[in-house]
């Protein structure tokens, strides 16, 4: 299990093939488990690496700094670790909001960014996640777990179209997280708004979105174009928030094909 120490907290992550460095970000109650699929598609033309963000999965903050201000941040620390001068990042959900704050901030580090279901204003939300972002709210969610993972099984058959799959996945990376984690990661999305800062991004964008997706307003896709005019947009019509599971030959051919071509 590869990991990376930092002053902050210890970095998980999975990493696959050979080539040119690619970075995959998970989405939030999400993990590198996201990605297993992906990284080995890729894997045989890229070197891959699928990060835990601090409170999910394997990673551990001490300093227990859950906000996407802070995912931004290491990011950078994770590349600059590791020695990876600059590479293309691809975000799904929340990864893909820190994808194009990271964008933003180092923008020499970032040779291309996709982001995949994610929102650009944290009001896209559904109205679940957003209550999700309030620390007494999370608590009372949080005092019943088994309830909590019992419901995300039901639905992540509403979300996706393999929901036994979904949510098999998602109530594993749920055993992981703490309260903390839970309610600091999506309150920070939540008040997140990307549309004054992504107008001049000098590296190709991608968006991914899908016509079902019930966790951010699919509408969202709109907003990354009108935002940042020279983005392009893959509308997948037969997807929901997961276009990686939903329609997965399509997806791994999209992304490959914006990896070589842009």
């Amino acid at each position: 299990m590869p990991t990376l120490v930092t002053e902050q907290g210890i970095v998980h992550y999975e990493t696959y093939g050979r080539g040119r460095p690619v970075l995959l970000l998970h989405g939030w109650l999400g993990s590198w488990a996201l990605w297993r699929n992906t990284i080995e598609i890729l894997g045989k033309e890229f070197r891959t690496y699928a990060l835990d963000f601090f409170g999910f999965g394997e990673s551990v903050d001490h300093q227990a700094n859950f906000s996407v201000d802070n995912y931004v941040n290491s990011v950078q620390q994770f590349m600059d670790r590791l020695g990876i001068p600059k590479a293309p990042l691809i975000g799904h959900s929340m990864g893909g909001t820190v994808s194009l704050a990271a964008s933003v901030r180092f923008p020499e580090k970032i040779v291309k960014t996709t982001v995949i279901g994610s929102p650009i204003v944290g009001s896209s939300l559904n109205l679940l996640l957003k209550l999700s972002g309030y620390r007494g709210i999370a608590r009372i969610i949080w005092t019943t777990p088994a309830l909590l993972k019992l419901f995300m099984r039901g639905y992540a058959h509403f979300i996706a179209h393999d929901g036994h799959l979904v949510g098999k996945m998602i109530v594993e990376d749920m055993s992981k997280i703490s309260t903390e984690s839970f309610f600091q990661s999506i309150g920070t999305l939540r008040q997140t708004d990307l549309r004054d800062q992504i107008g001049n991004l000098p590296m190709p964008v991608l968006g991914i979105y899908g016509k079902y997706d019930r966790i951010v307003k699919p509408s969202q896709s709109q907003v990354l174009k009108e935002s940042a005019p020279s983005s392009k947009i893959a509308w997948f019509e037969r997807s929901g928030h997961f276009p990686m599971m939903d329609e997965p030959d399509r997806f791994h051919d999209a992304i490959r094909d914006f990896l070589l071509n842009g």
